[in-house]
């Protein structure tokens, strides 16, 4: 049997024995939050539960290592479409230890395109159109570091509101241990009652 076809007889079973019931919510993350963090298989589970975040509790944006790379990608507007259109307060950028992006380079990632038939005049055309694949498929050397320059790239951007807090994060994807990199209410400039007032 194929994947898809296991997906689809499972899917069948879900839904004629109504197992959907304990997944209804609403489309507003009850906590009022968005999370960037790392589509790592270990965090799929591990993260909501280290960050005592429940089904409906926050919006969770997943790429390769966290990172928000372009102020006008995806990444970013999610992030806009979600404290704009959904009423979230706080984005948290999570960051994990052992990232698969730390160190990557383009070489190794288009030779096995090349493998997989992928032509080099094709990579060749890409760079003459001005793509910088090279630097697009780059990874980062330090992870806190590239929490850190996302958690900037957001606060900048001239579309995103000045008072809501950024903070960044670092998880360890064994233990679930989170190491504090970016207070985004020290940014804000808030004191601890203002604090609880903003997250309410």
């Amino acid at each position: 049997m194929s994947r898809l076809q296991e997906i689809i007889e499972h899917n069948t079973k879900f839904v004629l024995n109504k197992k959907y019931e304990k997944y209804k919510t609403t489309k507003f993350p009850d906590k009022k939050m968005v999370i960037l963090t790392c589509m790592d298989t270990r965090l799929t589970e591990l993260l909501p539960e280290a960050m005592n975040i429940g089904h409906g509790d926050a919006k969770i944006i997943k790429n390769a290592g966290a990172i928000l790379s372009h102020p006008f990608g995806s990444i970013m507007r999610s992030i806009l479409v979600a404290v704009y259109s959904l009423n979230a307060k706080e984005v948290f950028v999570v960051g994990h230890h052992d990232c698969g992006i730390t160190g990557l380079s383009a070489n190794p990632i288009l030779d096995k395109a090349v493998l997989s038939g992928v032509t080099r005049d094709q990579i060749d055309m890409l760079r003459n159109a001005g793509i910088d694949i090279d630097n697009w498929l780059q990874g980062f050397s330090c992870v806190a570091e590239s929490v850190e320059q996302s958690v900037n790239r957001i606060q900048r951007h001239p579309l995103f509101p000045k008072d809501v807090p950024v903070h960044g994060l670092l998880i360890d994807p064994e233990t679930g241990k989170l190491d504090l990199l970016v207070d985004g209410y020290e940014n804000l400039g808030l004191n601890q009652k203002e604090q609880m007032r903003h997250s309410i």
